[in-house]
């Protein structure tokens, strides 16, 4: 059985919207040259990034008309200056001013993303807008009542129609709006692509890291993204409660598989120096933590991932990381940041 669930990391019914009315013909917007080994940026047919679709979406994304309170915008908890996070665990950004119960991911290259929210309960861009905008510890705003509220702002309109071909301001035209724009969020100009591309060399410490990267951690963050797109168990708990809607049961909330219980999407290795704190949950404040956790603090429970149970020549949980692998690692993980990203 699948489920999805308002806010909190889960998709909404009116996902469904995105996939009526008009496409435009305009003008394509055309992403930078991208890293080898990475597919075209996907372009759905029912939505295909226009250079003014993914205007009106930046517009819409940095306007704070779309929360209830017109106080809030979608970069109020996606700062661009922190690679589209917030620099919370828990972020009490929201409405409500109470906290959320998972940590607010970066933006960076999810137009490739299989799932989106630390479950998956999104399964693309046109549908994540939703659970955020109406829940109401993070925009709670009026569904029913933000489309006729944009038409009174005169600069909208008009931007609607050279988007979309159409005046008519509408839910899913909004969506769609706002994936292009999450769409054009790339970030592949760190070091690590520079030096992948032959124009520059790592230092001795970064090729070190990335020798003991490609030894214990690529089979979850393989580049050039940096991701699987798949959940998994990191040995963070052993007991997964139901509470909050199951937002601590990890995939299983979605798929309503016991297998799933525990595990969470796999985040980008991008732009990790503005991305703390980590993990799901935003327990750990640092990077060397988040490596203290897999050398020493991973706990076994039924669905821990593979790679960190107990084994022949393994006698404990976790990875196998000396001090001087995690000075290596952390070094090499610092080529990954883009500088130049959400300006």
């Amino acid at each position: 059985m699948k489920k999805q669930i308002l806010g909190l990391g889960g998709g909404w019914l009116l996902g469904w919207l995105v996939a009526c009315g008009p496409v435009t013909t305009h003008r394509p917007w055309a992403p930078p040259p991208l890293p080898p080994g990475l597919a075209a940026l996907p372009q759905p047919a029912h939505n295909p990034s226009t250079e003014a679709g993914v205007a009106l979406g930046r517009q819409l994304f940095f306007d704070p008309a779309l929360s209830g309170n017109n106080r809030l915008a979608c970069a109020s908890c996606h700062q661009p200056a922190r690679a589209f996070t917030d620099g919370q665990a828990l972020s009490q950004l929201g409405a409500s001013g109470r906290p959320l119960k998972r940590n607010v991911p970066t933006l960076a290259n999810l137009a490739w993303a299989e799932g989106l929210f630390w479950d998956g309960g999104a399964k693309n861009l046109e549908s994540l807008v939703f659970g955020p905008l109406r829940h109401p510890d993070e925009l709670a705003q009026d569904l029913a009542a933000l489309p006729a509220e944009l038409a009174r702002n005169p600069t909208y309109p008009p931007q609607f129609a050279q988007a979309f071909g159409t005046d008519s301001i509408t839910l899913a035209l909004l969506a769609r709006a706002l994936a292009q724009y999450q769409r054009s969020l790339l970030s592949f100009n760190s070091r690590y692509d520079a030096w992948q591309a032959g124009r520059i060399q790592i230092n001795d410490l970064e090729m070190n890291g990335w020798k003991v990267f490609n030894q214990h951690c690529s089979g979850c963050h393989p580049p050039p993204r940096f991701t699987d797109d798949r959940y998994h168990n990191t040995g963070l708990d052993t007991a997964f409660t139901p509470d909050h809607e199951g937002i601590y049961l990890g995939r299983e909330r979605i798929t309503g598989q016991p297998a799933d219980r525990g595990r969470f999407k796999t985040p980008t290795l991008r732009n990790l120096a503005r991305t703390a704190p980590y993990f799901h949950d935003g327990r750990a404040a640092t990077l060397p933590q988040v490596l203290a956790h897999y050398h020493t603090g991973v706990r076994l429970s039924p669905t821990l991932d593979s790679l960190l149970r107990p084994g022949p020549g393994k006698p404990r949980p976790g990875l196998a990381l000396s001090l001087a692998d995690r000075e290596a690692l952390l070094a090499f993980l610092a080529t990954l940041n883009d500088e130049g990203f959400g300006e």
